[in-house]
């Protein structure tokens, strides 16, 4: 597995490091820290292409304190500083060239502490990427896991959205971890049904039907425990599950979404809000 890192010198920052450190650590993963500097539109004058050269050096000297960083939790890593217009433009480029499996981020530092706040460059990522995006919740290199102990995978309870399943199922293969189906089940769709019971049925067959789906595509999947959280809303749902230390959940894409693309839904955005736990978003099938 490859790893490539989105990293900027704030909070933000040590919290993407903080997570690609447990994921580099659970998948015996290569990874390379890649900071992206804002290029300078040239205007003729001596002092501009000086003051790139300056961003340059002054990115090199902050990327080399993440490589360090991993290196005292026996992670070794590359580091690349580069320029480009768009930061997360320049961090596709890079990891799409690398082959890279995830890119870790940290979230935006302006939400709530302990959840997932999107920020631009994570929201340009998480409405284009061709690669799975690994976001560290707010405040995630304070207390950070030592590595992923268990996967969790949010499948969805409407007929025809994206499964992630597959992918998770993949995940914890590689690395023999215990893995969960998690099932959303809210009386927010009463409007399509007579009651919340009628409601719950008809979410939790769809979400076996995708569990299904997964174990055809995949035979020798380990075995899959399934919780149903249940909540009068999604934010309600959610409220009432526990994660242990090491937790990794795992969510799908919008229906919308184009092929082999990451388009955050608005279900997954809320999610994303809702829990304090590394967050994996995998591009639709």
């Amino acid at each position: 597995m490859h790893l490539t890192v989105g990293y900027l010198a704030t909070p933000t920052g040590d919290d993407g490091v903080a997570l690609a450190s447990a994921l580099a650590k659970t998948f015996d993963a290569t990874v390379d820290v890649v900071l992206v500097v804002r290029e300078e539109m040239p205007d003729g004058s001596p002092g501009r292409s000086e003051y790139q050269r300056l961003l340059v050096e002054r990115g090199e000297e902050w990327v080399s304190r993440a490589v360090d960083a991993l290196a005292a939790k026996g992670v070794s890593a590359g580091s690349t500083v580069t320029v480009g217009e768009s930061f997360a433009q320049s961090l596709l480029q890079f990891a799409e060239e690398k082959s890279s499996d995830l890119i870790v981020v940290g979230g935006a530092r302006d939400g709530f502490f302990g959840g997932h706040t999107i920020g631009p460059v994570t929201g340009a990522l998480l409405h284009s990427s061709p690669i799975p995006v690994a976001l560290a919740p707010r405040g995630y290199a304070e207390d950070p896991d030592d590595d992923i102990a268990a996967i969790t995978a949010a499948v969805p309870t409407r007929p025809g959205d994206d499964n992630p399943l597959p992918f998770a199922l993949t995940l914890a293969s590689a690395a023999g971890l215990p893995i969960r189906m998690l099932s959303l089940v809210s009386a927010e769709n009463l409007a399509e049904a007579e009651s919340v019971k009628e409601v719950r049925q008809f979410q939790i067959a769809a979400a076996e039907e995708n569990l299904a789906v997964a174990a055809r595509a995949l035979p020798d999947a380990p075995e899959i425990e399934s919780l149903v959280a249940e909540g009068m809303t999604l934010e309600s749902a959610l409220k009432k599950l526990r994660w242990d230390d090491g937790a990794l959940l795992v969510v799908g894409s919008s229906r919308f979404a184009a092929p082999r693309r990451i388009f955050l839904g608005s279900t997954a955005a809320r999610i994303l809000a809702g829990v304090d736990v590394p967050v994996v978003v995998v591009p639709r099938e």
